[in-house]
């Protein structure tokens, strides 16, 4: 199924804001030793950078159609 190029850029600011709001929280914080702590780091920011190189590709290789 298609993504209409509107969805795809949502989900690539989306996922930008996340990574950003990751690395702020980061820096601030810092990474705890709690391995719980470093999970969720981990698990958030494969979701988001996933999402950004996903969004990346459909918009810029994936759905080039000459319209």
């Amino acid at each position: 199924m298609k993504k209409s190029r509107g969805e795809v850029l949502f989900r690539l600011w989306f996922s930008l804001a996340g990574l950003i709001l990751l690395g702020v929280v980061v820096m601030v914080r810092g990474i705890a030793n709690a391995p719980a702590l470093v999970e969720v780091f981990g698990v958030a920011g494969l979701f988001f950078g996933g999402t950004l190189i996903w969004s990346l590709r459909h918009l810029f290789w994936v759905d080039r159609d000459p319209e």
